[in-house]
C-alpha cells in the first residue's frame, strides 16, 4: 500500500517547474499524472490547486502558454518554462536542499 503525502505549502511551484523541465511542453492533466507516476503515488496535485498555480506562473513569466490538441484530441493548454522559469527553477532546489538540511538538523537534534 502506497501512502499518500499531502503537498506541503510553497512546495507545488517547484514541483511544477521540475515537472516541466523534463518535457517541452505539457498540458496540466499530463504534469498531475507526471507527480504521481515520477513519486510512485505518495504526491498527488488536486487540479483545483494545480491550475491556479500555472495561472500565477504564467503571468510571473516563469511558464509560457499555448493551446494544442491533446492524445485524446481534445483541446489543451500546454505549458512551457521560460528562461525566467528555469532560473527560478534552480533557486527553488537550492532553497529547498537548504530546508531538506535544516530540517533533517533539527529532527537529529530532537533525538539526542
Amino acid at each position: 500500500m502506497t501512502k499518500s503525502l499531502d503537498i506541503m505549502q510553497g512546495t507545488l511551484e517547484l514541483l511544477i517547474l521540475k515537472t516541466l523541465s523534463t518535457a517541452e511542453s505539457m498540458h496540466g492533466f499530463e504534469i498531475l499524472r507526471w507527480i504521481q507516476t515520477s513519486t510512485q503515488g505518495v504526491l498527488t496535485v488536486e487540479e483545483g490547486s494545480l491550475y491556479p498555480a500555472l495561472h500565477r506562473m504564467q503571468n510571473r513569466g516563469l511558464l509560457t502558454a499555448e493551446f494544442g490538441v491533446s492524445d485524446k484530441g481534445r483541446r489543451a493548454k500546454y505549458y512551457q518554462l521560460t528562461t525566467k522559469g528555469r532560473k527560478r527553477m534552480v533557486r527553488a532546489e537550492t532553497d529547498w536542499a537548504d530546508y531538506v538540511q535544516a530540517v533533517g538538523q533539527l529532527v537529529e537534534a530532537a533525538k539526542t
